[in-house]
């Protein structure tokens, strides 16, 4: 694969045509929904926000908060939140992991994801399998970078990746959920993640919204594709 992202007929077919004039997905309705489903997240998770807190804290020593730069509505740069789920010297064990393991590099070209991630630490495989890192994502969203629902935030390096799609990309606020989590999410290829963006930036409603927050649940309780 050559990092370059190939939408197939069978894809296209499935999840219709790809977008290629999108209309920004910015709209006051969806906005309000945001900020009121984050205020009453924070409130009602308030406990799992100190759980993971500490947890960070104590048993994995360095920052709790992961801020990681991203591309986000109209290509606009913004800090992602998280709790950190990575060893302090990531970048290294990554590195020396993709040169001794080539099934695990094109593992990572593939999906930017890693089953067997030794940069991972014990308390983050628990709250990355329980999704519970991406919590301070909800203060990204009364922020205004992330909306609930929307694409998954790339990163500067993966901007190539979506080729002539990058438009739909850009229409859109990334989400803390969205149709990459609900459908096969870490299991799936980079490249059906391009596809559903354009599906989601095309057809986008907050009924669609909806239907997505509540895969989201089950996906979250039930599923082991999230590492």
């Amino acid at each position: 694969m050559d990092g370059t992202a190939k939408i197939n007929s069978a894809d296209r077919e499935a999840l219709f045509a790809l977008v290629t004039t999108p209309r920004p997905i910015g709209l006051t309705s969806k906005r309000i929904a945001d900020i009121i489903l984050a205020l009453c997240g924070i409130v009602l998770l308030f406990p799992f926000f100190v759980i993971c807190f500490v947890a960070t804290a104590f048993f994995s020593p360095g920052p709790v908060l992961f801020r990681h730069r991203r591309v986000g509505f109209n290509g606009k740069r913004f800090d992602c939140l998280k709790f950190r789920t990575m060893a302090i010297d990531a970048p290294e064990r990554l590195q020396r992991h993709l040169e001794a393991d080539p099934a695990a590099a094109a593992e990572w070209i593939a999906t930017r994801k890693l089953r067997n991630d030794s940069r991972v630490t014990t308390v983050g495989a628990l709250l990355r399998r329980s999704s519970l890192d991406e919590l301070p994502q909800l203060f990204n969203v009364l922020k205004g970078d992330m909306s609930i629902v929307g694409p998954r935030p790339i990163t500067e390096e993966e901007l190539s990746r979506y080729s002539d799609a990058i438009g739909a990309y850009y229409s859109c606020r990334p989400g803390i959920t969205g149709l990459w989590q609900v459908s096969g999410r870490s299991t799936t290829t980079f490249n059906r993640r391009v596809v559903l963006d354009n599906f989601y930036a095309s057809h986008w409603s907050l009924s669609l919204d909806a239907k997505i927050i509540m895969a989201t649940i089950p996906a979250v309780c039930f599923s082991d594709t999230a590492y």
